[in-house]
């Protein structure tokens, strides 16, 4: 399947013409990003590996409009109330043991909510994971609704060109009787009915599922149809004990380093690894499953290593996540599974491994004692440092696809856009993630987003020796230009982050435009979102295509050889946030993606 997508891909690559005619394969390899703390996503093109990325994902945020009346954050409340920590009655008030350890980027949301699930989609692709298994671990608890509107999303997000990943079920950590009911009705719900077929996920040619095949009977005409369909994995819920002898094909969704390689192989590879952000365990338990909040457990910041990084701003670094990707690479194994994406929620008790005395906070604490990728509202500017960590950690590990050349130069002629047929790379983009948002969050939060307006398509880059020409196309007639923030182009001229606006120099229409003419606007203050007019250009709109002409004058590192990176971003709401760029309008690349032109 991947040698097909990649060939596909590289035959809409060579092909010249509009882009928005249908659906298209974006590949995010080709992306640049550099995180707030100054560290690049990295190109590792050496090999193309064949190698598979699962997530752990939670689809019980859909119990938020059953529990509770408002939200309790525990670490914006431990700022401005460090006594609640040890206050058990205080986490419990309405009968709501419910926590978030933060806020995520998309708000307090339910995983009914099509529109951030459309987000996770597109950010999961971007990161090139190839499937998400959903917490059904608890019980036979199966979160049918928030299956059923993820699958619809993401179905849709398919068919728009999203590489969306697939999908699978992580059932309880033994053969409970609540592990046989969850299969039962998962078997019977959807997979015996075909239903999302396109959006399974499959493993030595079956549908995988991470259960225990023991507790089937074979002897029941149906248990023993489940136990022939599918491809089982059970999962392994200890950190330290590896697999289990009498448990074939086990694999494991979370361990402390140094994690085991799962299903050895005479190669002296294995089958899985799992790495994770952190672990709630620590030295008093003897490395065991603890409450997150007890002293000493193995933080963000913590490393098997080094022990714990001291400084105030440790937790953002990802050094234990670091440390469990540098043994997965060291195992080599075929499938990581990774945890987690969006966890949030922290259960409350009384008490807990390790922690006799309440309250106990298990799985979720705070911003050092968690273990979420999806990025965080509360840390501002470094909301997705785990993302993008993660990022690189993925391309490192499968490999990256070569980046594509620049055709030869040309001139362009401003209105007529049939010259850029023949114009290459295709700078593709998602279509079909303008919809906006009307869904109800935890509690009575409601939220609304109504900011997809333009719906970018893809865009194209061309030069000769006095101009740059850059070319943007949409889903549809591109609105007024009298609209706020309208089609806004940002550039980094010398990839350097260092200066300019989150290294972007300049931006185009920052000031709307006149009839035939823009403004290029030049970051005046070398970090913060100020602008000073730098040249007026000229531009060009026809239909669903936008066309603008910079002069090469207009800076040295546009002059001779071109290495710059480039991103268009229509309707921004928080002017000076680069994390509006994965919640407003529409933005390609999404986030702190950026496209790069490079040319001799």
């Amino acid at each position: 399947m991947k040698k097909l997508l990649t060939a596909a891909f590289m035959a809409a690559m060579v092909l010249g013409g509009p882009m928005n005619a249908q659906a298209q394969t974006v590949d995010s390899d080709w992306y640049a990003a550099t995180d707030a703390l100054g560290r690049k996503v990295g190109r590792y093109d050496d090999t193309k590996k064949d190698k598979t990325v699962i997530m752990f994902y939670w689809t019980w945020h859909q119990m938020a409009d059953e529990t509770g009346t408002y939200v309790k954050n525990i670490a914006q409340t431990l700022k401005t109330n460090p006594e609640a920590a040890n206050d058990y009655d205080f986490w419990h008030k309405d009968n709501d043991d419910y926590c978030y350890w933060d806020e995520p980027i998309f708000g307090y949301y339910r995983t009914t909510d099509k529109w951030v699930l459309r987000k996770h989609a597109e950010m999961l692709a971007d990161a090139k994971i190839d499937a998400v298994f959903f917490d059904c671990s608890n019980g036979s608890m199966t979160w049918d609704e928030s299956t059923d509107a993820l699958c619809e999303a993401w179905d849709q997000a398919q068919k728009d060109g999203v590489n969306v990943p697939k999908i699978g079920f992580l059932l309880p950590f033994s053969t409970t009787p609540g592990a046989k009911k969850a299969i039962r009705h998962l078997y019977e719900r959807m997979y015996s009915k075909g239903l999302y077929e396109n959006l399974w996920f499959y493993w030595d040619g079956k549908p995988c599922i991470f259960a225990y095949p023991s507790m089937l009977d074979e002897n029941d005409e149906e248990e023993k149809a489940i136990k022939e369909f599918f491809t089982f994995r059970p999962m392994q819920p200890d950190y330290v004990m590896g697999q289990m002898k009498d448990v074939p094909s086990q694999w494991s969704w979370l361990e402390n380093y140094p994690q085991h390689g799962f299903n050895p192989k005479e190669d002296g590879t294995c089958e899985q690894v799992s790495v994770g952000v952190a672990q709630n365990a620590c030295d008093a338990t003897g490395g065991h499953c603890s409450a997150f909040n007890l002293p000493g457990t193995y933080s963000r910041s913590y490393t098997y290593r080094n022990g714990y990084d001291q400084r105030p701003d440790a937790y953002l670094w990802g050094a234990n996540f670091e440390e469990q990707w540098d043994r997965a690479y060291e195992l080599d194994p075929d499938v990581v599974f990774v945890t987690g994406w969006n966890e949030w929620i922290a259960g409350c008790w009384k008490s807990f491994a390790g922690k006799p005395e309440p309250p106990a906070f298990v799985d979720e604490f705070d911003w050092d004692h968690s273990r979420d990728i999806e990025p965080t509202k509360a840390w501002g500017n470094f909301g997705d440092v785990y993302y993008l960590q993660l990022v690189d950690k993925v391309r490192k590990f499968k490999g990256t696809s070569p980046a594509p050349e620049a055709s030869a130069p040309k001139s362009i002629r401003l209105r007529k856009t049939g010259d850029w047929d023949d114009v290459l790379p295709n700078y593709t983009s998602y279509k079909g993630n303008t919809a906006h948002r009307d869904a109800l969050g935890k509690a009575d939060i409601h939220y609304v987003d109504e900011t997809g307006r333009n719906d970018i398509v893809g865009a194209k880059v061309a030069r000769d020796d006095e101009y740059v020409w850059f070319y943007v196309e949409t889903e549809g007639k591109l609105t007024s230009r009298k609209d706020k923030n309208w089609m806004m182009l940002f550039l980094d001229v010398d990839r350097d982050k260092s200066t300019g606006w989150e290294g972007y120099e300049y931006v185009v229409n920052y000031k709307n435009p006149k009839c035939c003419r823009t403004t290029v606007s030049k970051n005046s203050s070398n970090g913060a979102w100020e602008w000073e007019d730098a040249a007026s250009v000229k531009y060009t709109v026809k239909g669903d295509q936008l066309v603008i002409r910079i002069p090469r004058s207009l800076d040295p590192a546009l002059q001779g050889a071109l290495d710059f990176e480039f991103k268009w971003v229509d309707n921004m709401q928080d002017e000076g946030n680069p994390m509006d760029f994965y919640v407003s309008g529409d933005v390609a690349p999404l986030g702190r993606f950026n496209y790069v032109y490079t040319a001799e």
